[in-house]
């Protein structure tokens, strides 16, 4: 098999289908990812949405036993949308991430892989592969440093040279030897803008990031979100992008390549209000497509009700208080009687003293406290 042909042959092919850019790695131990792994470990850095074990996410015979290369691909998105809608005082919008802006991410780089598998497999009858994309076991950005897609930055993305950080990655473990790409040097340098702006102090150094205090992270949690997040969160609704906009990389960034990662203006940016009464059906008909669902429901409406109270909405008094006093859910009764708290009208808190007197549960009598105690302060200042 002339595997020096074969590579510049799925090169070639990968720029037909829609991948912008290719690397090719060995299938070594990732010794130092590994490391670094059990320290986040240790630490409690990690989120809880890794799958598989440390050996797995770094050792890539346990999942194809003959690997041999992976094959990296990335696939860029925009950083603006055209048209944005703005919002008014009367209809607020929240902001879902770049990455959640157009068609799931992960059906779109598997659409790619699979028809780069199938090409292999026509070339190399007798080729193993399996692919992943976000959700396996290998970490795509440590896949992609090692193919030479570009260099791990200080705010834990991976920069490329051509189109920043916005990029989207996926993997494909092979038992073909191919002959390894050399990485991209780490450019860097000095800076740390990103590790400064980062709301929450995420970014603990230079491509250390504690999960646990990212509000991408934060924004797909289920529960009730820690007091000292609720106010940096903003109208985020899900995914945060700051350590992306601040970063020097990505300064007129902005490409349009490909019509399923296009944002839809209207879910990019949506009203904040009427996510608040969202049916379940309705969800899954208007966000079922984008990778900002997978979580469900709950913690977006939960994101939207805390992001009504970031602008102090009066409009959204009515709304807010038909949740507090009858959604079934605690986290977004909490949430909301908190919110109300935080906005401040007569009519809020008049509401939360009345709620309170039928509310059954402890967690949510508590939020229903701290949205009093907002007003308490407010009246000894």
């Amino acid at each position: 098999m002339n595997t020096a042909q074969l590579k510049q042959d799925i090169i070639d092919y990968s720029k037909k289908i829609g991948i912008d850019k290719i690397g090719f790695a060995s299938s070594d131990v990732f010794s130092e990812l590994k490391e670094r792994l059990k320290r986040q470990q240790s630490l409690n850095y990690q989120s809880g949405f890794e799958k598989g074990t440390i050996e797995e996410r770094t050792e890539p015979d346990r999942l194809l036993p003959e690997a041999q290369s992976i094959l990296s691909i990335a696939i860029a998105y925009p950083s603006r949308i055209k048209n944005a809608p703005k919002g008014t005082k009367d209809e607020r919008r929240g902001i879902f991430c770049r990455a959640s802006w157009g068609t799931d991410y992960h059906v779109v780089l598997r659409e790619r892989l699979e028809k780069l598998a199938r090409f292999i497999q026509e070339k190399v009858p007798d080729a193993q592969n399996k692919i992943m994309v976000d959700t396996g076991e290998l970490s795509d950005r440590a896949v992609a440093e090692r193919a030479g897609i570009g260099f791990s930055g200080k705010n834990c993305a991976i920069i490329t040279p051509e189109f920043g950080s916005y990029v989207y990655l996926g993997e494909l473990i092979t038992n073909i030897p191919f002959t390894p790409d050399s990485p991209v040097e780490d450019s860097c340098g000095d800076c740390r803008k990103c590790l400064d702006a980062c709301p929450t102090g995420a970014l603990v150094q230079g491509g250390q990031l504690n999960a646990q205090r990212c509000l991408s992270f934060l924004t797909q949690t289920k529960g009730f979100m820690a007091d000292e997040f609720r106010v940096e969160l903003g109208n985020r609704v899900y995914g945060c992008d700051t350590c992306q906009q601040v970063c020097p990389k990505n300064k007129h960034i902005d490409f349009h390549l490909h019509s399923e990662v296009e944002p839809e203006p209207e879910i990019a940016k949506p009203k904040l209000k009427p996510m608040l009464k969202i049916t379940n059906r309705e969800f899954k008909e208007t966000y079922g497509h984008i990778a900002g669902s997978w979580r469900g429901k709950k913690p977006l409406q939960r994101n939207a009700i805390l992001a009504l109270a970031h602008f102090k909405d009066r409009t959204a008094v009515e709304d807010l208080i038909a949740i507090m006093k009858n959604d079934p859910r605690p986290v977004i009764r909490g949430t909301a009687a908190w919110s109300l708290g935080k906005i401040g009208s007569e009519e809020a808190v008049k509401a939360i003293q009345e709620a309170m007197d039928k509310e059954l549960d402890d967690q949510v009598l508590v939020e229903m406290e701290k949205g009093l105690e907002f007003q308490k302060r407010l009246r000894t200042t």
